[in-house]
């Protein structure tokens, strides 16, 4: 305590530092809200990453979900509307799958502008996923190793999230539901035709997850063989459910030429044809980084991935002479990359990473670069550019 000749100085100083101190609170919240860009990429996303990854992804979540991110307050331009499958996209930036994995944040993703949301992957029964330390940044390389391993709260307790927001008045989003397997079960196909069943009634779109790198046997299910015994009962589960939402199926990056032919055959056939292909999902490739973690167990997303993924998309739709819609995801940081994805045939894309590091605003900025490049190249829908340019990318 200050004697008592400097008690008026001191109240005088810590008057000050309250109001300074409310009117900082105040400057923060503002700027989180409204979405500065600035301010996140300066001040907000760096002190994110001084917490420890899972963390700070648990707190994105809870930011989404109780509606403390930015809104975006105009409509899209309509240069990035698209229709697939029957449903209509205001853009076609999608949130991928791995960030809301028990949709807890769908609506609040939407209002921040995003397109369509997919989450997931849901496993039947509720699993905690590996142990932690399960996610790792790689800040020099723009890129994250996760092994997280499908922790899920399982069909019930998500279905029941997707069914109070889908009776919200308020709600009209898309909503697309990636499905898993459990790490202990001992039919993988039956998981996946439990979880058709189960949201066949609210997903509007479903993704056959066979191609995560962290569980255990998974990517054995895009051999051939295995592949055409899970998409023909997926396919007739689908059949009887009264809804028949559209089915996608998610692909790795680190395929070869010859898996790449297979994959593409068994989609293209009546009783094992899906309605579109995710590309792709994390990679286990290691090559050219400089960050520390770079060794960590996990499949690996952002910037590294993005060319990899890009000759993945050109690759598949080849292969399935662009018959079959692609939603393109890998790398994803600006409007040129989403351009990119597009014109090696994605009809859509997805990012994950990015939004890690750059936050929401990253959303608005990908569309306002994608607009100005489809309005430089005198595009009037996006579906004018689909493929493109997937013949000279090697």
């Amino acid at each position: 305590m200050p004697p008592i000749s400097g008690l008026s100085d001191y109240r005088k100083i810590k008057s000050l530092l309250g109001v300074t101190g409310s009117a900082t609170a105040l400057f923060v919240g503002i700027s989180l809200y409204q979405g500065n860009e600035k301010f996140y990429d300066q001040f907000a996303m760096p002190f994110m990453r001084l917490v420890d990854p899972e963390i700070a992804h648990r707190l994105a979540i809870n930011t989404a979900k109780f509606g403390l991110s930015p809104t975006q307050n105009n409509a899209d331009p309509p240069i990035l509307r698209t229709s697939l499958w029957g449903l209509n996209f205001n853009n076609p930036l999608g949130m991928a799958a791995g960030f809301d994995k028990h949709a807890e944040a769908v609506e609040g993703l939407h209002k921040m502008g995003f397109g369509f949301v997919e989450i997931g992957s849901v496993t039947p029964k509720p699993q905690d996923g590996n142990p932690k330390p399960r996610v790792f940044r790689l800040s020099e390389d723009k890129a994250i190793i996760n092994r997280y391993g499908f922790n899920s709260e399982g069909h019930d307790v998500v279905h029941d999230r997707l069914a109070a927001l889908k009776a919200s008045p308020t709600f009209n989003g898309i909503i697309g539901v990636n499905l898993g397997k459990n790490k202990d079960s001992t039919n993988a196909t039956q998981d996946y035709v439990d979880g058709i069943i189960k949201f066949s009634d609210l997903a509007d779109y479903f993704v056959v997850n066979v191609s995560s790198p962290n569980t255990p046997g998974l990517r054995n299910l895009q051999g051939k063989k295995e592949l055409e015994e899970l998409l023909s009962h997926v396919n007739e589960a689908r059949s009887k459910t009264e809804k028949k939402p559209p089915l996608l199926l998610k692909v790795a990056p680190d395929l070869s030429k010859e898996e790449m032919k297979d994959i593409a055959a068994v989609i293209m056939r009546a009783k094992t044809r899906v309605d579109g292909l995710v590309v792709s999902n994390t990679t286990l490739s290691r090559e050219n980084l400089l960050s520390e973690a770079k060794d960590e167990n996990g499949g690996l997303s952002g910037a590294p991935i993005a060319s990899l993924s890009t000759r993945c998309i050109a690759n598949m739709y080849q292969l399935t002479n662009g018959r079959i819609p692609i939603i393109g995801v890998g790398g994803i940081f600006s409007g040129a990359d989403a351009y990119g994805k597009l014109k090696a045939g994605a009809s859509l894309i997805q990012i994950y990473t990015a939004f890690t590091y750059h936050g929401p605003p990253i959303v608005g900025r990908i569309k306002r670069e994608l607009s100005q490049l489809l309005q430089d190249d005198g595009i009037n829908n996006i579906s004018e550019v689909v493929g493109k340019e997937a013949k000279t990318i090697v």
